[in-house]
């Protein structure tokens, strides 16, 4: 009998739609599983320096360390301020290095706050340093950024350590920083912080926050020789002088919103070698208590990630469904209906899913009973997306820190 017969594939077990759909998620697990770049790992951590920074071709200052200047862009920042600024004032760093805080229109004395910490810790020279409102064309943070690299330049510094006015720092975050970087000839080497995680919703969406991140961009792709993908953290980026000159940083990414992303690309675009990994000595001390704050924080940009575009957030959803909404659905269904093949696809599926999440929380230190609760957090994600798609639409585009951009870039290709 011929295969194509029709009395063979009438005695074949017809799948439902549902079971289909729960063996095409199974198939995209295993493939991020096993061929997006291990993102799920969580084992890129700041490379060891392969020869000393002391020996360095540029260096100067005390023991042939380079010069560092570090700038902090900030807007009312003043509740997180005396747990973040501190921690740069006090770096036990061997070289010579100091802190131009960069005080953005701030309305809660942030600047003013600035200078009585500095008076109070001693440690490292601060100047703190006003633009003025941003002129057309520039997001608020950018604008910021581009007054205190121009004051830090005038410094003749090697390295500029860009990192947000939330970010705590161990007194030897800036020594391994700029050790990974000489020592492994980087041209940008950028930790995501660990950010807070204390309230419900912070177990939530917190870590998943960072684990999307990963599968978006693999760390392992960024770090290759021959990367397959580009992107950095903007909380805490160390980024050499000339390099930052040679891609016209800020200037060339003046209106992006995803500015690390941004910047990451046009430095790869100069010529520059990107590392970046998960910090282990620099954290995030900004709370998101609540939801709302945390919803706030992904809905400004992730429409900007989308570049603004219908057909990608059509095909966003779509994915976000398949990939983390159908799982438990086929199983449930599957159980409750009589379908094993839904069902054991779906369980696969999430099965996959859950153990993928485990390495994140064990790095956030968060009980593993939360993995299960993904396709929920997917679900809200999936939201947000919508919801910052929706403000756009409506002209009100990424609102942060009592500024809207109603029509802010991505990641502009220059």
């Amino acid at each position: 009998m011929s295969l194509t017969s029709p009395a063979i594939w009438g005695r074949l077990p017809r799948m439902s739609t549902l079971a289909w759909f729960a063996l095409g998620s199974s198939v995209v697990w295993g493939w991020l599983l096993l061929g997006q770049g291990f993102f799920w790992r969580t084992d890129q951590r700041l490379p060891p320096a392969v020869r000393s920074p002391a020996r360095g071709q540029a260096a100067d200052g005390e023991g042939g360390w380079p010069r560092v200047v570090v700038v902090v862009p900030a807007r009312d920042e003043a509740g997180v301020l005396p747990l973040s600024l501190p921690s740069l004032l006090t770096q036990d760093y061997p070289g010579v290095a100091e802190v131009i805080l960069v005080d953005d229109g701030s309305t809660d004395g942030t600047g003013r706050l600035a200078v009585e910490l500095a008076a109070r810790c001693g440690g490292l020279p601060l100047t703190v340093a006003s633009p003025g409102e941003p002129e057309r064309g520039w997001t608020g943070k950018l604008w910021a950024l581009r007054h205190g690299m121009a004051l830090a330049r005038a410094r003749g510094p090697e390295f500029l350590l860009l990192t947000d006015a939330d970010i705590a720092h161990e007194p030897d975050s800036l020594r391994l920083l700029v050790s990974a970087a000489v020592g492994n000839e980087l041209d940008l080497v950028s930790q995501m912080a660990r950010l807070r995680v204390v309230t419900l919703w912070e177990r939530l969406v917190v870590p998943a926050f960072v684990y999307f991140f990963a599968q978006l961009y693999p760390f392992r792709w960024i770090n290759r020789e021959r990367p397959l993908a580009t992107a950095a953290a903007g909380g805490c980026v160390l980024l050499r002088t000339k390099t930052a000159e040679a891609a016209d940083v800020p200037e060339a990414i003046r209106q992006a919103v995803i500015d690390d992303v941004s910047l990451a690309r046009a430095v790869r675009r100069a010529g520059g070698r990107i590392w970046l990994g998960l910090a282990e000595r620099v954290d995030s001390v900004r709370p998101y208590p609540g939801l709302g704050e945390l919803w706030r924080m992904v809905a400004r940009s992730a429409y900007a990630q989308l570049r603004h575009n219908p057909l990608l957030l059509a095909g966003t959803v779509a994915g976000l469904v398949l990939v983390y909404l159908v799982p438990p659905v086929a199983l449930v269904a599957g159980v409750l209906g009589g379908d094993p093949v839904a069902a054991w696809a779906g369980g696969a599926a999430w099965a996959v899913m859950a153990g993928t999440y485990v390495p994140m929380l064990r790095y956030y230190r968060q009980p593993l009973w939360l993995a299960p609760l993904l396709p929920f957090t997917a679900f809200l994600y999936l939201l947000m997306t919508v919801d910052s798609a929706v403000r756009h639409h409506r002209g009100v585009g990424a609102a942060w820190k009592g500024r809207t951009y109603a029509r802010p870039e991505a990641a502009p290709d220059r």
